[in-house]
């Protein structure tokens, strides 16, 4: 489970890193992160919105994302099948779990994000951060 204390330590380890590059280098990092990190609120939106897993679509998560949308749509369908009761455990069961990412989504988002940019600062660098 992502604690955000440790989140947020690995956040600042790596701006501290990435401070102490040479200029051309702190600019290619700078710019390459611009159009790729995600956005927390985007991911909350999409989460409480589309239940069905799109937020996960957004993150590049796309084996959670299907997984999400088929669970959830199976159990639409079997609520409409004579099995309302496994439909209707699905449906709320797919629901729960979302409305908790949804409550994580700023955790979540930083954590990616900070996926991100140690693996831009390897291929800027040709190193790995400390």
């Amino acid at each position: 489970m992502l604690k955000k204390a440790q989140v947020e330590a690995e956040e600042e380890a790596i701006r501290r890193q990435v401070r102490d590059l040479p200029d051309d280098q702190r600019l290619a990092f700078f710019q390459a992160c611009k159009d790729q990190l995600k956005d927390p609120d985007t991911y909350a939106v999409l989460n409480w919105i589309f239940i069905a897993g799109l937020h996960h679509f957004y993150l590049g998560r796309w084996l959670y994302g299907l997984i999400n949308i088929c669970i959830f749509w199976a159990g639409v369908l079997l609520l409409f099948l004579g099995l309302p009761w496994l439909g209707g455990f699905l449906v709320i069961g797919i629901t729960l779990w979302e409305a908790y990412e949804l409550f994580r989504s700023q955790i979540i988002v930083a954590q990616h994000n900070n996926c991100l940019m140690r693996r831009l600062y390897q291929q800027i660098t040709g190193t790995s951060l400390i």
